[in-house]
């Protein structure tokens, strides 16, 4: 080692201003390196799809897990197909008959997998879509299905009103590339005044239903008392008819009896004379008139 080789403090080699250099582009390669096998690999949640792009030009689309691509060529965007919702809070419709009403919707939906590229290339991302598709869709269509229907038939057949948004909100999306999951009528409010007079209107009914009920409970009770009225009378009627044919029979037996006994003296005289001294006394009578014979007396 030559004396020129050793560092002014004596501790060591000398290096010299090429070794630098080597010593930093070394270095420099080595973090490109590692800059690149960091950029080189990337993963994709289990609610996602990645949009993989080079130069700006969907390339393909990558599925959840672990995945690779070109460092500084290709880029990834990340769209969910989870579900998401939107919401109005206050939106503002006039029902068939012109009554106001302000109305609380939510939209649920999702991003079919397989319309991930179509989303990314005519949207972007789902914030555009939502923005521009689906917000101002949904409006519209909540709109026009409330104006079918009266401001009373869309309180009693909220059911029914809430079928026919999700149909036509679902055929209005047409070939966009998302999937309604469901649309949710949360509350229809109209204006004080109104639901006043529906109250009103709701009491009178009830009111007209209690007086039916009662009108129709009197006429049964009614009916009771007649049914039962017919019942005695017709009970009464069979126990005079069982009284009249018992003294019609015992009038008919004596009658006959009558019958039989005048039969019996006519044929036999002296069974009068038998039936007096039958039931004779053995006393004479204590008048008797001048001339008449003692009864029942006979003299050989």
């Amino acid at each position: 080692m030559k004396p020129t080789d050793i560092s002014p403090n004596g501790r060591g080699p000398k290096i010299d201003g090429g070794s630098i250099k080597y010593i930093g582009m070394g270095a420099v390669i080595f973090a490109v390196i590692i800059f690149c096998a960091l950029g080189s690999w990337y993963q994709v949640d289990q609610g996602e799809r990645g949009v993989v792009l080079r130069n700006g030009k969907i390339t393909r689309i990558s599925e959840p897990g672990l995945d690779f691509k070109v460092p500084f060529i290709d880029e990834v965007r990340h769209i969910s197909v989870r579900d998401h919702t939107f919401n109005f809070a206050k939106l503002e419709a006039y029902s068939f008959d012109q009554q106001p009403a302000t109305l609380r919707v939510s939209v649920t939906y999702r991003v079919p997998p397989e319309r991930v590229d179509d989303l990314y290339s005519e949207y972007g991302n789902l914030e555009n879509m939502q923005v521009r598709v689906l917000e101002r869709k949904t409006y519209d269509v909540v709109k026009n299905v409330f104006g079918k229907f009266t401001a009373v038939s869309a309180i009693q057949n909220r059911e029914k009103l809430g079928v026919d948004v999700n149909a036509a909100v679902r055929a209005a999306m047409g070939e966009t590339p998302v999937m309604i999951v469901g649309v949710q009528i949360e509350e229809v409010g109209f204006s004080t005044a109104y639901e006043q007079s529906i109250e009103q209107r709701m009491l009178a009914q009830v009111q007209i239903e209690t007086t039916r009920q009662q009108k129709e409970t009197a006429t049964i009770n009614a009916e009771i008392i007649v049914v039962q009225a017919k019942a005695d009378a017709d009970a009464q009627r069979e126990r005079f008819t069982a009284e009249a044919d018992g003294i019609r029979l015992r009038g008919e037996a004596e009658a006959s009896a009558i019958e039989a006994r005048a039969k019996a003296l006519a044929a036999n005289t002296n069974l009068v004379s038998l039936n007096a001294v039958e039931r004779w006394d053995g006393k004479l009578p204590a008048t008797q008139v001048p001339g008449s014979a003692l009864p029942f007396i006979g003299i050989k």
